[in-house]
């Protein structure tokens, strides 16, 4: 995005009805909250922004966002949530730099309490903004942001530099502690959370599982082990397809579901690997899918194997939210997610003999233990990773630095 054609904060290009400093449905004088981020196209950070934006309006904020856009502004607009289209997804210092005016501005425009990162370039313009406007800054710290020298864990310490930080598990709690000596005591571990409604195995209709299995062309009665996640390295789909030949002695079909965003190399790679092992014909790299639950709902096992540790994987909870029994590495934020044997089961990462040994054993399930299995990960969501909890446990710390700011 170029600079020079953005607007000031003070013509920033918004979406929405309410007027700015009056957010829709909440008094003048309500806490406002800022949140900002680089885009609002997909992804785990930018569906919690969404989600806490509503919640916070429904519980009487009044609620703003930033970013550069992106399909997901729909949703605020149709919540009466003003967007902000500011260049916020810009690495460059001078963007940075001239963002920081432009947040400070609107910030004292809209007379929010708090302004609160999800993403390091916004965060350091969205911290000296607070200072400069006298503002409560938060973030979230989302992932492990992996360093190589100094400068880069410079630049990723201005995560850690909230008046409050969420930490989405415990295992990035630890690993900010570990890496960042932030003080503890400002730190709240915030699990992320999914929507029950759309991932909920009562409201996918067989109709629709009906209709994946046809288009994807999968064979009646044969067992699907299905690897949720976009086409990229990390993501492990290698790891999975060189433990598959420790199984063929079972039947499966391995679906990978999601798009290779431009890495054609990369599923020429994944392709090639399958006839290598022999896997031709039982593994299907079928790119995205819009109907995620009726895909979870049609697999036999789900299947992460991110060979890095992940801050918080979404996969892990979807798969349980519909019951079925979900592998992932023990490392990362997966030990918090999955209780060995009770609701799913973790292997050693970068394994694949021992990925193997739990699709054996997960797929090798009698009836009895199948629905034992899935009524223990459905009761895990449900207990643990709701979008509701999330969002409530988020509006707390926004009460909490809200009242702390305005006290003085």
């Amino acid at each position: 995005m170029s600079d020079t054609t953005t607007p000031s904060a003070g013509e920033a290009a918004t979406h929405g009805e309410p007027a700015p400093g009056t957010a829709d449905g909440a008094s003048a004088d309500a806490p406002g909250i800022l949140q900002v981020l680089p885009a609002l196209v997909t992804g785990g950070a930018e569906r919690g922004a969404i989600d806490v934006a509503l919640a916070a309006k429904e519980a009487g904020f009044r609620s703003y966002v930033a970013s550069s856009g992106g399909p997901m502004v729909r949703e605020l607009v149709r919540a009466g949530i003003e967007h902000f289209d500011l260049p916020m997804d810009s690495k460059n210092l001078v963007t940075m730099y001239r963002n920081v005016g432009r947040l400070a501005d609107l910030a004292e425009r809209l007379n929010v309490d708090i302004i609160h990162a999800r993403s390091r370039a916004p965060a350091w313009s969205a911290m000296y903004a607070a200072r400069r406007s006298g503002r409560a800054f938060m973030t979230t710290f989302h992932a492990t942001y992996n360093y190589e020298s100094p400068l880069k864990k410079l630049y990723n310490s201005v995560m850690v530099k909230g008046d409050r930080v969420i930490a989405i598990s415990d295992f990035i709690r630890d690993h900010m502690i570990e890496h960042y000596n932030i003080d503890w005591a400002r730190v709240r571990v915030i699990h992320r959370g999914i929507d029950l409604k759309i991932f909920d195995p009562q409201a996918v209709s067989a109709e629709r599982v009906v209709k994946l299995a046809t288009q994807w062309r999968l064979p009646d009665g044969v067992p699907v082990i299905l690897m949720s996640g976009r086409l990229t390295r990390w993501k492990g789909q290698m790891l999975l397809l060189q433990a598959l030949p420790e199984i063929s002695d079972l039947e499966f079909r391995c679906l990978f579901v999601g798009a290779d965003q431009g890495r054609s190399a990369y599923r020429e790679e994944l392709e090639s690997a399958a006839k290598r092992l022999g896997l031709d014909g039982r593994v299907h790299i079928v790119g995205d899918c819009n109907d995620m639950a009726a895909a979870y709902k049609l697999a036999d096992v789900v299947v992460s194997a991110s060979t890095d540790p992940e801050g918080f994987g979404r996969v892990a909870v979807e798969g349980q939210a519909l019951g079925r029994p979900v592998i992932a590495p023990a490392h990362g934020a997966a030990p918090e997610q999955i209780e060995q044997g009770v609701n799913g089961w973790l292997f050693e990462p970068g394994n694949s003999h021992s990925v193997a040994t739990v699709l054996r054993e997960a797929l090798s399930l009698d009836t009895e233990a199948r629905d034992k299995l899935h009524e223990a990960a459905i009761d895990n969501v449900r207990r643990r990773f709701t979008k509701e909890e999330m969002c409530r446990k988020t509006v707390e710390v926004y009460r909490e630095l809200a009242d702390r700011r305005r006290m003085g």
